[in-house]
């Protein structure tokens, strides 16, 4: 019996393979996402460039808007049903770690989840400060409130960053080019059918266009 059970899941493991797991808005709400933040924070000292600067924090918050509904509609993995835990979740998932057991689902993690989550409502935190320096309103508060969430952000993002490039390594798969091409290593049952190609590309087309009308000065109401 129990070579049997060996030899099925010596079998099971061979079937792995490529399957699509990020949808296309999921890759362009993240990678311009990436772009928006660099951008506000080369900018955000700069006078000249303070235009630009607006329009790279409120693209971001435009795409955080979208990718919150995305979360609830989406495909499987966008879902945040699918990678909000509980707390008790979260924790079993950290000793798992700890323990050298990773997380085996093809989406994001409990801490993952957690993680992303966090960095989208910090990154509105940061744009309604933007946006209430500009009014003037609590203009000292605001302007703290606004570098230190930023700062948070950062802080946020390198650990992202230095996670993937760990979970990469004790899952044996590029999970940066897995956010690039959609696909990571699974079951071809645990794939999504629909990559939603169309929505993921009138994202990023909606996306630049808000971007050039924050540049060009037509959304006075946001930038005066």
């Amino acid at each position: 019996m129990n070579t049997s059970i060996i030899d099925t899941i010596v079998s099971t493991e061979k079937v792995k393979q490529a399957i699509m797991v990020w949808d296309m808005p999921v890759r362009v709400f993240h990678w311009l996402l990436v772009i928006c933040f660099a951008g506000a924070w080369l900018t955000s000292d700069s006078e000249r460039l303070m235009m630009i600067h607006y329009a790279f924090g409120y693209t971001a918050c435009l795409l955080v808007l979208i990718r919150l509904v995305w979360g609830v509609i989406g495909t499987r993995y966008a879902r945040f049903s699918q990678f909000l835990k509980s707390p008790r979740a979260f924790i079993e998932h950290f000793i798992a770690m700890l323990r050298g057991h990773p997380h085996h689902d093809v989406g994001h993690n409990p801490a993952g989840g957690l993680v992303m989550f966090a960095l989208m409502i910090l990154i509105i935190v940061i744009g309604f400060t933007g946006y209430l320096i500009v009014k003037d309103f609590f203009t000292n508060f605001s302007s703290e409130v606004h570098e230190a969430v930023a700062s948070l952000v950062l802080g946020l993002v390198v650990i992202h960053i230095i996670a993937a490039i760990g979970m990469s390594v004790i899952e044996k798969q590029n999970l940066v080019r897995s956010m690039v091409t959609g696909k990571k290593k699974g079951f071809p049952e645990q794939g999504i059918r629909y990559p939603q190609y169309l929505i993921g590309v009138l994202i990023a087309l909606g996306s630049c266009y808000f971007f050039y009308l924050i540049v060009a000065g037509a959304l006075p109401a946001l930038t005066k």
